[in-house]
């Protein structure tokens, strides 16, 4: 999908093991270049979080470890370092489940975002304002405390937090879980925006495909810790057996459960 000096995000062939014996990861490889916004497909338990906790070393508190492979970012190994090293490099994790300190106002959690930066407080405030324009809606409620506000102001919270660190690229896992359907259009324009306007590369974890692949330039589909398909997003789209197993449509119309769980026994994809 990209050269390799294109690429900001180089991930290959890496596995994770967690416990020391649990496989969770299987070869996985990938691309993120500089500027764009790509996603990782797939049900629950497909690897998508792990992938992301993996370049942003945040297995061990976990238990989990990359055994084989190797993540590069602007061409350098990211391995070993740590999740605040990388914060300070412009890698900045989104964390599923909308993160946010509950008894701190809206603008606190915020400002928490620009706690590894050194270029004074004029650029913090400018930056504060330059995510109030992107979510109008914490400046309005940017005096809340954070944990009384909805699951719509808290995912954009987490996001504008990240945002607070002056960010080269934004991991952002499961951004619509929870959330209505305009709610999760209104993100992902955002995100879309924020890409466009200010030069965030993003890398999306998805369950939602149907809406990563609008907003996404290419795609990844993992299963059971494995690339089994990826492509750029229109094609994706346009797939038949993502359609028919992601999208949950056909050439004949919607498909029932009945009808899609003979998947496991075809996956064109796999043959």
């Amino acid at each position: 999908m990209s050269e390799n000096g294109n690429a900001l995000l180089s991930v290959n062939n890496i596995e994770v093991i967690y416990d020391h014996v649990i496989l969770v990861l299987k070869g996985v490889s990938f691309e993120v270049p500089k500027g764009g916004i790509v996603t990782l497909l797939g049900a629950n338990g497909a690897g998508k979080t792990t992938t992301l906790k993996a370049i942003s070393n945040l297995l061990k508190a976990e238990r989990g470890d990359v055994t084989k492979g190797s993540i590069e970012y602007l061409g350098e190994r990211i391995d070993a370092l740590t999740p605040h090293d990388l914060v300070k490099r412009g890698v900045v994790q989104v964390m599923e489940g909308r993160h946010v300190f509950e008894h701190l106002t809206v603008e606190e959690n915020l400002m928490t975002g620009a706690y590894t930066r050194s270029d004074g407080r004029d650029k913090v405030a400018e930056d504060l304002e330059m995510v109030y324009r992107y979510f109008p809606r914490l400046k309005e409620r940017r005096k809340a405390q954070a944990g009384y506000t909805s699951g719509g102001e808290q995912q954009m919270t987490s996001i504008g937090r990240a945002l607070m660190a002056r960010p080269k690229m934004i991991l952002l896992d499961e951004p619509s879980m929870g959330l209505a359907p305009q709610l999760v259009e209104e993100i992902f324009e955002i995100v879309a925006r924020l890409n466009e306007d200010e030069g965030v590369t993003f890398l999306l974890a998805e369950q939602n495909t149907n809406m990563a692949l609008r907003f996404a330039r290419h795609g990844y589909i993992l299963e059971n810790g494995r690339v089994v398909l990826d492509g750029e997003a229109a094609a994706l789209r346009e797939n038949e057996d993502v359609k028919e197993f992601y999208l949950g449509l056909s050439g004949t119309g919607r498909k029932s459960y009945r009808d899609a769980k003979h998947y496991k026994r075809r996956k064109r994809w796999l043959a």
